[in-house]
């Protein structure tokens, strides 16, 4: 059963909007220009932007007809194995992030998340070296944050 692009986006602008109105009645930390609302209302407003986007159908041309996976040769496809990925990488965050750092263990992850989903090495190898300094950067400058170094400290 597939559902039509109207129903899903408006599904994620209702769940945006609940979660920017329940961001914005948290209560602020007094001293801090960050507070436990700011994460929770980003999500929120990011959420209602892509489904307003997917509702009014922007981004459809660039959708690539996928072909059916029944006759594919790998494993992961054959058996439905890639719905495993997301817990096996958190999994494996959770096990290596004190050791690694989180730097590594975040581009690992990123560069084996793309070539699960089928994307290219030449894809996978820049968003795995620049995803995670930008989630590094947002979570030690703007939340205060402190990530775990390991092997690889940060440049900041």
């Amino acid at each position: 059963m597939q559902l039509s692009d109207r129903i899903t986006g408006g599904a994620l602008v209702v769940l945006g909007a609940a979660s920017a109105w329940g961001g914005s009645r948290l209560p602020a930390v007094p001293g801090q220009d960050v507070g436990p609302a700011a994460f929770p209302m980003l999500i929120g407003f990011g959420l209602i932007a892509c489904g307003v986007l997917i509702v009014l159908g922007i981004g459809r041309s660039f959708e690539v007809e996928e072909e059916p996976e029944e006759n594919s040769g790998s494993i992961m496809a054959r058996f439905g194995l890639r719905v495993l990925t997301p817990p096996a990488l958190l999994l494996f965050y959770m096990l290596a992030v004190e050791r690694l750092g989180f730097l590594l263990t975040a581009g690992i992850m990123v560069f084996l998340g793309v070539l699960a989903l089928r994307g290219s090495v030449k894809l996978a190898l820049p968003l795995a070296i620049v995803a995670p300094l930008f989630v590094h950067l947002a979570f030690y400058k703007l939340l205060r944050v402190p990530l775990p170094e390991g092997l690889l400290g940060a440049p900041w």
